[in-house]
């Protein structure tokens, strides 16, 4: 709550002059208001932690999943009568705000005006390794945005924006879920290696066999799916690239998050910061040049980047903390990539025969295959599992 409080304050003072990089004056209001929802999100019952804690997921999915349904149903019921920009950002905040609102619902009392000071040591001494996390967070997750915004046009941003949000938003709800399921199971193994290590590599080996393959759908229909979902305007090469890029980053960001609630179960967040840092420093390295000669995908180059090699540190990390097999680990990626491979062969020579000009056809081509390779693959991947 005190780091909600800091974190709104400080772009309270700075709104007025982020509006005046940007030349909206706009800017200003809208921030303000969108960012009252860190407040909300810090006044949320602290006994609904327990829910997680104690792996009752019913209860935190109602509260996590129901604020945003009632968010989202809100921003749709705002823009029929305001028409702004100003239905994003009500609603926006208001999706906190209904979740504030569930947790006391679902598990009342506030919090006690006693002071542990044991309980206050073990917080300062585990939080001391997650400070600057989510300055560093931002950084890495919105410099393409800042950078975009100054380099070209708000239209141009829009259609980026709206583009890799099309993955992003899945795989936001994706990773919240692995990681209120994985952190409790994590913690209840935290000093068994060998658990701490199957549990992750089974959790990795299901989620690259789905995904990568998932990815390579993605890669070859981007532009019908921007077209579809948003219209013939949205699906230029640079913004279908983008998405490209996107849903590779958005991998890449899931695996990393499973890694990272090892990292928090086993009571080492500062593991995780340093490689955070790491991908905020090339970020704001690389945005910019990679923004300035590649384009709107430039954006997804750079985050690209950043996350490969944050990822790539948490698994040397990871292997010095739980004794990880990198080579084993590495061997998790042969048969997702062998099924993405039949994926993108099937989906060249499809294009090929003309296949790939119509948006709903492609789609479905692209789609069946992938169905086809996930009937094929997923049961002898999960025999090979049961054997091994």
């Amino acid at each position: 709550m005190v780091r909600a409080i800091l974190i709104y304050a400080t772009l309270f003072l700075v709104a007025p002059w982020i509006a005046q990089f940007y030349g909206n004056s706009i800017l200003c209001p809208l921030l303000r208001v969108a960012l009252l929802s860190e407040i909300l999100n810090g006044l949320l019952s602290p006994r609904s932690k327990l829910a997680q804690k104690e792996m009752t997921f019913g209860r935190w999915a109602f509260i996590s999943n129901g604020g945003g349904i009632c968010g989202v149903a809100l921003t749709i019921g705002l823009s029929f009568v305001l028409r702004d920009v100003w239905a994003l950002a009500i609603g926006y905040c208001a999706e906190n705000a209904f979740r504030c609102l569930f947790s006391y619902i679902l598990y009342p009392g506030l919090p006690s005006l006693g002071w542990d000071w044991d309980a206050m040591r073990d917080i300062l001494h585990f939080s001391q390794g997650m400070f600057g996390l989510a300055f560093l967070n931002l950084l890495f997750a919105r410099t393409d945005i800042f950078v975009l915004g100054k380099l070209y046009p708000a239209s141009s941003l829009g259609h980026y924006s709206l583009a890799v949000n099309l993955i992003q938003t899945p795989t936001v709800f994706l990773i919240g879920m692995l990681s209120q399921t994985l952190l409790p199971a994590f913690a209840h193994v935290q000093t068994d290696k060998e658990r701490l290590n199957r549990i992750l590599t089974e959790v990795t080996s299901w989620v690259v066999l789905i995904g990568v393959p998932a990815v390579a759908m993605i890669w070859l229909c981007s532009s019908s799916l921007l077209t579809i979902f948003y219209g013939r305007s949205y699906s230029a090469t640079p913004v279908a690239h983008a998405l490209g890029f996107a849903a590779v980053v958005s991998l890449l960001n899931t695996l990393n998050s499973l890694i990272t609630s090892l990292f928090f179960a086993t009571g080492k967040p500062a593991l995780h910061r340093r490689a955070v840092a790491v991908s905020a420093v090339i970020m704001v390295a690389i945005a910019y040049p990679a923004c300035r000669l590649l384009g709107l995908e430039g954006g997804q180059v750079a985050a690209l980047i950043a996350i490969a090699a944050s990822y790539v540190l948490q698994i040397v990390r990871i292997r010095d903390i739980a004794g990880l097999n990198i080579l084993r680990y590495c061997r998790i990626f042969a048969p997702a990539a062998l099924t993405a491979s039949g994926i993108v062969a099937v989906g060249v020579a499809a294009h090929f025969l003309g296949l790939g000009t119509n948006p709903f056809v492609n789609i479905a081509v692209t789609t069946t295959t992938c169905l086809l390779a996930y009937l094929c693959c997923v049961p002898l991947f999960a025999r090979i599992r049961a054997v091994s």
